[in-house]
């Protein structure tokens, strides 16, 4: 409440920042996994006496540096833009709180830079320990930055301690800490495997091709156990009040979850298609469609975790509409118009029902809600729902509609969003 918020009634709910999110991350991941992928690859060229290999491992770097050095730089300062227009009060108390993380993990990137620019363009040029060794500085640096971002990424979900001590490490090292990271890694390695479909599909050579299609294939493969194992440990580390919420008691959940299960076995089914010999126009849609089941994998997997979070932005402290936990009841008591700073009190004091109604709605409910939009519309949402029903929803809210928070305005201010919402976005009778 304390900063102008960017309010977007039809991309509510937060669908800018999760769709330049899932991009940014997917590609990210794709930065640490794809690291590995590079340096064991040209060992495996190397190994084999392989000049073949060797090319391709080159030909495979510049497509891994241009997409991960600038689309994903884009869509990392992509990320940054719409989270500090769309809810500036998170990101204040990210700053704020990991200011000291965010520049170690800025130097960990700028020594990905430096080292992955080093690598491309040293290639027979230098001798192959060396070319080797800048590789695995680039894999250390991009492996590290994951490092940080996983703890400042899943403090979000579960803070622990810190809501208690402030502690800059209870937050960092919190309780999903270890089995976020161990399931991002092997995620980064399995979504290298899918970037190596891509590129090795577009090989002339049938038997380099086979090889290189077989070897990225065991990429996807052989850490999905592990994978599958650091998930379920990511779920038991859980808080249990949180576990229940996400898997059993909120409804906008279970369509993500169900697709994460499905996409599952869809990946393993690729993998092994893509191991054995197959034309190469098939290989390269089937690598192309591969891709992009590992895009909607990731996006899955994020809206789970971004949605698991409510009705909080940082669970217990920070709430979805930007305002504290703590700051409730006051604003319960005075009114949320009087409470938020960046409100035209002046213009909504002659203001009609529904004009003051459209004001708490956007302070309120447009951090989960859009109007006529993709994600939560509310007028799709209440379209057969009476006042009544609408009214006993808003006394719910923070109780058994626990994955919402609980309605932080006066009662008048109840009054104005529910006519708003009944009377002028549903155009219902009273």
């Amino acid at each position: 409440m304390n900063y102008p918020v960017w309010h977007l009634d039809f991309a509510g709910g937060g669908l800018p920042i999760a769709i330049m999110a899932i991009i940014h991350v997917y590609i990210a991941h794709f930065a640490v996994g794809g690291g590995l992928f590079l340096v064991l690859t040209e060992h495996k060229g190397l190994r084999d006496k392989s000049p073949a290999i060797l090319d391709y491992v080159k030909k495979h770097t510049k497509f891994f540096l241009l997409l991960t050095m600038v689309l994903g730089s884009l869509t990392g300062v992509g990320i940054w833009f719409t989270i500090s227009v769309l809810n500036p009060a998170a990101t204040s108390v990210m700053i704020h709180t990991f200011v000291f993380a965010w520049g170690v993990e800025w130097l960990f990137f700028v020594a990905e830079i430096v080292s992955l620019f080093i690598y491309y363009y040293t290639f027979d040029k230098l001798d192959s320990r060396t070319h080797l060794m800048i590789g695995w500085i680039y894999f250390g640096a991009a492996w590290m930055s994951l490092f940080v971002i996983n703890g400042i990424i899943d403090f979000m979900l579960t803070p622990g301690n810190w809501t208690a001590n402030s502690s800059f490490w209870s937050a960092f090292f919190n309780p999903t800490f270890w089995p976020a990271l161990f399931f991002r890694t092997f995620l980064a390695i399995m979504i290298a495997g899918l970037f190596g479909f891509v590129t090795a599909s577009a090989l002339k050579d049938e038997k380099l091709r086979i090889s290189m299609q077989r070897f990225s294939a065991s990429w996807l493969l052989v850490p999905f156990i592990l994978f599958i194992g650091s998930a379920w440990w990511y779920r038991a580390a859980l808080p249990p009040h949180v576990e229940e919420l996400i898997f059993q008691r909120m409804p906008a959940m279970k369509p993500f979850i169900s697709s994460f299960v499905v996409f599952s076995p869809l990946l393993i089914l690729g993998g092994l298609l893509m191991a054995i010999k197959i034309p190469s126009g098939v290989s390269r849609s089937l690598a192309g469609l591969m891709l992009v089941i590992g895009l909607l994998y990731m996006g899955t997997f994020e809206f789970i975790r971004e949605g698991g979070r409510r009705p909080y932005i940082i669970y217990d402290h920070m709430y979805s509409t930007a305002m504290f936990k703590d700051d409730v009841a006051k604003a319960r008591t005075n009114g949320i118009l009087e409470s938020a700073k960046w409100v035209d009190r002046k213009a909504l004091a002659t203001a009609d029902t529904s004009r003051r109604g459209q004001e708490v709605f956007r302070l309120l409910c447009v951090s989960c809600h859009s109007i006529d939009g993709p994600l939560n519309d509310i007028k799709k949402i209440a379209a057969n729902l009476t006042r009544a029903d609408l009214e006993l929803a808003t006394t719910l809210m923070g109780k058994q509609l626990a994955f919402m928070p609980p309605f932080a305005g006066s009662q008048a201010e109840k009054d104005d969003v529910l006519y708003y919402i009944h009377r002028t976005l549903l155009n219902k009778p009273e």
